[in-house]
């Protein structure tokens, strides 16, 4: 990469569209917008609920809408968007749906990759006890097998993004895998077999975690805890923090955004070696009522600050490729969106297009190197058609010689 060139890639969140086991766990035609609409406000200037503006209630079985949704994106100079992937073994899928079209279809024409959410589905997501609905499972290697196979179409597809020939791959824990570097061995092995040179690996977990141990290329945090463990270093704020949650259990935990940002020192983290993620704002309470988290006041000026500090913390790092995760996309029922809403429009987004713009960034996938690929993966099915069809020659010219011999020749 380019000193100047930053990846700002988006976690993207396929739940807008009904699913049979969606339907059956929390009613017919459930979706993510059923929490986000009926949101209401908890406590006195607690924005809810978030109604979106320019691309409505949508259903992400519309063509048109993930159109729209990549144009946006592209307008505000983000890179591309990275899919939640749900596999939860024994090649069992949830919500792949809209991936599949955008796969099958070749549109949008806009660059992604694929983050793995290996995680069990409870009802504590929804702010239910906390009941497994499906369990994430691990049988073995020959599961990893599968699944890698499973990808290997979007790995090859041109849009997919690619650093050092190898597709990005996100993992949401990679601490709930049972044998990581088996995983990350084996997706290896497969990808150098199918024309890669590896699997670029990045895992969310702490920021202490040693994640090269484990067998990842990078790491990222989650994200909102680390601001509020970074915020809670403070001996006030941290107790502060656990009044909060332990006796004011008929509100939502509140955070102030703008306190909670500047609490986040860039210049403090530069020792450590992380990609950052950020959040224009949270607040999950359409999902949990009074036992979410609340990161209040936030606005378009407040994450153009954070994010100009992110960028500029990023250019600081000496290191080849440089990515920026902000989440999210889409999470609407987690107050956590770049999609315009009615109280603010496109504003976080003209917020990172107008830090792109004042830094000088390019924030473009280099679409040549799966260009490449994809040239030198013609090249080869070219050679191997070629292989075989000096074999077939080589099987006429055997079939005629027995022809002419009488030898191999079946009489009826």
């Amino acid at each position: 990469m380019d000193k100047k060139e930053i990846l700002i890639l988006t976690f993207y969140l396929p739940q807008f569209h009904p699913i049979p086991e969606n339907n059956k766990w929390w009613g017919q035609g459930f979706t993510e917008w059923t929490n986000t609409a009926k949101a209401r406000p908890l406590f006195k200037g607690h924005y809810q609920p978030h109604i979106p503006a320019d691309l409505g209630f949508y259903d992400l079985r519309v063509p048109e809408t993930r159109e729209e949704q990549a144009k946006l994106a592209k307008d505000h100079k983000i890179s591309g968007f990275c899919y939640w992937h749900y596999w939860f073994g024994n090649g069992k899928r949830l919500l792949e749906h809209p991936f599949n079209e955008v796969l099958e279809t070749g549109k949008p024409d806009f660059p992604f990759c694929l983050a793995w959410a290996n995680q069990s589905w409870t009802g504590t997501w929804h702010g239910l006890k906390d009941n497994i609905l499906i369990e994430q499972k691990y049988p073995g290697k020959q599961d990893y097998i599968d699944h890698f196979n499973h990808l290997l179409e979007a790995f090859h597809d041109h849009r997919y993004i690619v650093i050092d020939n190898k597709p990005v791959f996100v993992v949401y824990s990679p601490n709930l895998l049972p044998d990581s570097n088996l995983f990350t061995d084996t997706w290896n092995e497969l990808a150098v077999k199918n024309g890669f040179d590896g699997v670029y690996f990045i895992g969310i977990h702490h920021i202490e975690w040693d994640h090269k141990a484990d067998g990842f290329n990078e790491k990222t945090i989650h994200q909102p805890s680390h601001y509020v463990k970074i915020f809670e270093k403070n001996m006030s704020n941290n107790l502060k923090g656990i009044f909060k949650r332990r006796v004011l259990t008929n509100k939502p935990v509140i955070y102030d955004y703008g306190k909670l940002m500047k609490a986040y020192d860039f210049d403090l983290l530069l020792i450590r070696d992380f990609i950052p993620t950020i959040i224009p704002g949270w607040d999950n309470t359409p999902r949990s009522g009074t036992n979410g988290w609340v990161f209040h006041n936030s606005t378009p000026l407040a994450f153009k600050k954070h994010f100009a500090d992110a960028v500029s913390y990023i250019l600081k790092k000496p290191v080849k490729n440089k990515f920026l995760f902000i989440k999210s996309w889409n999470e609407w029922a987690e107050g956590n969106h770049l999609e315009p809403d009615l109280e603010w429009d496109t504003q976080y987004l003209e917020a990172i297009r107008g830090v792109v713009t004042e830094f000088d960034v390019k924030t473009e996938v280099r679409r040549q190197e799966s260009g490449d690929r994809s040239q030198e993966t013609e090249v080869r099915r070219q050679k191997s058609g070629d292989r075989s069809q000096e074999s077939g020659d080589r099987s006429q010219k055997s079939e005629d010689r027995r022809q002419k011999t009488g030898v191999g020749k079946r009489v009826f």
